[in-house]
């Protein structure tokens, strides 16, 4: 089965999102650009954030990665949605644990804060790691409880 990511971004983060679907695309992944292409006029990040969402939810993707100037507003709107747990990382450990331990569908990240050879090790930490279930398959019960 092709992976697919779909992708999504600001004004903020154009040159970074068009790094990065380069860099997934040389691995073999499929990827749907959700994002503009425009960095002269400003965008409201909410409407990328609600984009990708909706396409991991209804499964045109199997996940998502998010960028923004920080990855914090891009990655508040995503996580408002039912069925989305979407991390803001800045470090590949914590992309890393987010997948593994919170079975993340939707990563994020700042194009203002990281650079990008840090955003590729970010990208490939995450979309290499695997939820580790266990105790962590409870955790995330208790989180969809608490959006319902």
């Amino acid at each position: 089965m092709k992976k697919i990511i779909a992708i999504g971004n600001d004004h903020a983060g154009v040159k970074l999102k068009n790094e990065i679907a380069v860099h997934l695309r040389s691995q073999g992944f499929e990827v749907i650009d959700f994002g503009t292409n425009d960095n002269q006029e400003p965008t409201d990040y909410p409407i990328y954030a609600r984009n990708v969402a909706n396409a991991v939810l209804e499964k045109k993707a199997n996940c998502g990665i998010l960028i923004c100037g920080t990855g914090i507003g891009i990655s508040i709107v995503a996580n408002k949605m039912k069925g989305i747990r979407c991390a803001a990382c800045s470090d590949p450990y914590s992309a890393k644990l987010s997948k593994e331990h919170n079975n993340t569908n939707i990563l994020a990240f700042g194009a203002r804060v990281i650079s990008q050879g840090l955003a590729k090790m970010i990208v490939d930490s995450w979309i290499t790691a695997e939820f580790q279930g266990g105790i962590h398959s409870k955790r995330i019960e208790m989180i969809e409880e608490n959006n319902k």
